[in-house]
């Protein structure tokens, strides 16, 4: 899995670091002219040409709060208020030359019916809302997403001509240039989610301590979190009220900060496990100017999670504000208006929208893990990626604590693709590959035997796939098919389902009882003088029968369609555990297809339901049909793409067999001949494509390697 870089607070200190894009602290400035450096929000101050470092002044509560003026964590010398003006000054500058947010274009697009894998910066093809693709369904419809936001789309098929863009009104016959004024005024129509409620959120006032507590400094030293990462994210601390406590406390403040504007402030007690925030702001994802314009974000679940990896050099990263819930909702996501608990998703969308690659780490309990779901549900999981943390460890802040800096590079150096259900690579199955390796020539799974030595030669069967049998009228395809089925009963104990309407109840038993049996059913000119089978044989060969064959039979009038064939296979399957399912044949199915559906669209779909079926169940399929009316035929076997109806029957089938029966009437030896053409076998470590020959023996139905005599 290719690597995507990440923009990084932290330097890194040597060695071999993944692949993973770092960012070197800058050089203290020389002179007395201060520069921003890599301790966010401190100034480099000199002294005898000395760079000494101070905090920072212009934090809100420096700003705002009782204290004036800045002091110097070992001196407690106060800043002349000159130079704390540069300060702000230049902290100020450094808000506004920050990379703006992704503009949220997702809904202008969507409005206009454009559907995008992500909405960030660069071109993509998708399927146009006005033509659809033509009739090919070509993705004809370019849309391009610059950096700042704007974008347009144009569809290239010459009778469509549906094009737009920001600014412009979907469907508009031009789109505009950069220059226009609507381009110009592109921004002010992308609107997000919610703005409509910026103005109801409230504004927090704090009153932040020049510069944080030894208290609060040892409480994040003990997390593995240096003062250095600490100014980097922001923190501060601040004696104010404790809603949970009903008095003022010394408290760590989370600020959250969003395209440079203070929005909300959680706050935690140092010396306890208790939060909360200013009541009334909007909720927004902590850190999150750190990954405006970023491709590869990651979010974790706490804010001392988020430092910890900007400790490990990881800036591109955001937590959430508030907790997990308890388990993973049992219904889909509700609307964004009605998303209260998730609201700072929406409110994030975007900076969210822009990243295609999100790495989601919380925690490792089944709470974070239900976060994570919700999280990835919201976000759309064909982009995102899981963090695991480290056996005994519940987060990021554990894993820095227990296994360092480099433990936490390498969790993200190793994320899993989340679970999309219906997608998977072969990871997946790498055990059931290693044991489909490790098999010999008799496991089922590289097919059954058919009975029939020169048989198992071309073909065998294969749990999970689908056979199409043809041939012409009374060559004996449904009489080979129930040999076969008794052949594989005998020998594996597979048992089946058998919907066959040609046949009845009572002739389908007969049949199947006398390869049972081996005896005839009736004292008849077929059984040549052989003695019949006994009553007690019969009831004993029913028992048998009644253990191993089902039937599936419309009980009115109406011909069953492959839907309901296909309902009662699956309770065959559950109640009796059939391992074969066999549908004869094809014609004497009900066969509603729409008008404005072709038979080969129709019988596309059909095979597409079968193969569904036998690969889920892990359950062979046999399906009859008939052979199209032959023009001059001069009883020649007939070919797989000979079949009524459509090519489909071969092309989508996995195995494809032709029984055929000779009508020479001068020649008892050769009308005794079954030919098996073997026409199309997709698995190789089952078959391949061939002809053999059986011998049918009228007296017990059976088909047999060797040519019984003249029992005709």
């Amino acid at each position: 899995m290719p690597r995507s870089a990440f923009r990084c607070a932290a330097a890194a200190s040597g060695g071999n670091n993944g692949g993973w894009k770092k960012q070197r602290p800058q050089q203290p400035a020389k002179g007395n002219a201060p520069s921003f450096s890599r301790r966010q929000g401190q100034y480099p101050r000199t002294s005898g040409g000395q760079a000494q470092w101070a905090p920072r002044t212009d934090s809100p509560g420096a700003a705002t709060g009782s204290r004036q003026g800045g002091y110097s964590a070992g001196s407690r010398q106060r800043t002349p208020p000159r130079q704390q003006q540069q300060q702000q000054q230049q902290q100020q500058q450094q808000r506004q030359d920050r990379p703006k947010a992704a503009v949220p274009v997702r809904d202008l697009l969507l409005e206009a019916g454009i559907h995008l894998g992500h909405y960030g910066p660069g071109t993509q093809r998708t399927s146009c809302p006005k033509c659809l693709g033509g009739t090919d369904k070509e993705k004809s419809l370019s849309v391009t997403i610059k950096e700042d936001g704007e974008f347009v789309y144009h569809c290239f098929r010459g009778s469509c001509g549906f094009r737009g863009g920001s600014g412009a009104p979907a469907g508009s016959s031009s789109s505009p240039s950069p220059s226009s004024s609507s381009a110009q005024g592109a921004g002010q129509g992308l609107v997000p989610l919610r703005q409509g409620k910026e103005g109801s959120y409230s504004k927090p006032r704090p009153k932040f301590l020049p510069a944080l507590p030894p208290q609060v400094l040892q409480f994040f030293a003990k997390r593995g979190i240096t003062r250095e990462t600490l100014d980097g994210g922001q923190v501060q601390a601040e004696w104010t009220h404790c809603p949970q406590k009903g008095h003022n406390a010394l408290a760590v403040a989370f600020p959250y900060y969003e395209n440079g504007e203070l929005v909300n402030i959680k706050y935690r007690l140092a010396d306890e496990k208790v939060f909360w925030q200013v009541k009334g702001c909007k909720k927004v994802l902590y850190g999150l100017d750190d990954i405006a314009n970023e491709s590869t974000i990651v979010i974790v679940e706490g804010e001392c999670d988020k430092l910890a990896l900007a400790q490990a050099g990881f800036k591109n990263c955001v937590s959430v504000p508030d907790g997990a819930p308890s388990k993973v909702a049992e219904q889909g996501p509700p609307s964004p208006e009605e998303d209260k608990k998730f609201s700072y998703v929406w409110n994030c969308r975007a900076q969210l929208d822009h990243a295609t690659r999100i790495l989601i780490g919380t925690d490792s309990d089944e709470p974070g893990q239900a976060l994570g779901e919700e999280l990835a549900r919201r976000l759309g999981k064909e982009r995102c990626w899981s963090l695991r943390w480290p056996e005994g460890c519940k987060d990021a802040n554990d894993t820095l604590r227990l296994h360092g800096e480099e433990g936490v590079r390498r969790v993200l150096e190793q994320p899993e693709a989340f679970p999309i259900r219906g997608l998977f690579d072969f990871r997946s199955f790498q055990d059931d590959i290693l044991s489909y390796y490790g098999l010999k020539d008799a496991d089922e799974r590289r097919g059954v035997s058919t009975g029939w030595s020169t048989v198992d030669e071309y073909y065998r069967v294969v749990p999970g796939e689908l056979t199409i049998v043809t041939g012409v009228p009374n060559s004996g395809k449904s009489e080979w098919i129930d040999a076969l089925l008794y052949n594989i009963s005998a020998s594996s104990g597979w048992c089946f389902a058998l919907c066959s309407m040609e046949k009845k109840a009572r002739e389908h038993g007969r049949q199947l009882l006398e390869k049972h049996v081996g005896k005839p059913f009736f004292d008849a000119p077929y059984a040549r003088g052989e003695k019949r089978m006994s009553q007690e044989e019969v009831e004993q060969g029913l028992e048998w029968l009644g253990e191993r064959f089902f039937l599936i039979r419309h009980e009115d009038e109406m011909l069953p369609n492959i839907d309901w064939i296909l309902d009662i296979g699956r309770a065959a399957v559950m109640r009796y555990g059939i391992r074969g399912l066999v549908i004869d044949p094809y014609n004497e199915l009900d066969h509603q297809r729409p008008d404005s559906r072709s038979e080969t669209e129709y019988v596309s779909q059909m095979l597409t339901k079968i193969k569904r079926f036998a690969q889920h169940y892990d359950c062979h399929v046999w399906f009859v049909a008939h052979p199209k009316q032959l023009q001059n035929w001069r009883g020649e076997a007939p070919d797989l793409y000979d079949i009524s109806g459509s090519a489909h029957f071969i092309n989508k089938a996995d195995n494809g067999l032709v029984i055929h029966r000779s009508r020479d009437t001068s020649d008892p030896a050769t009308m005794r001949q079954a030919q098996i053409y073997v026409r199309k076998v997709r698995n190789k470590a089952a078959g391949h494509i061939g002809d053999c020959v059986l011998y049918y023996d009228r007296r017990s139905g059976r088909y047999l390697t060797e040519d019984p005599g003249d029992a005709d």
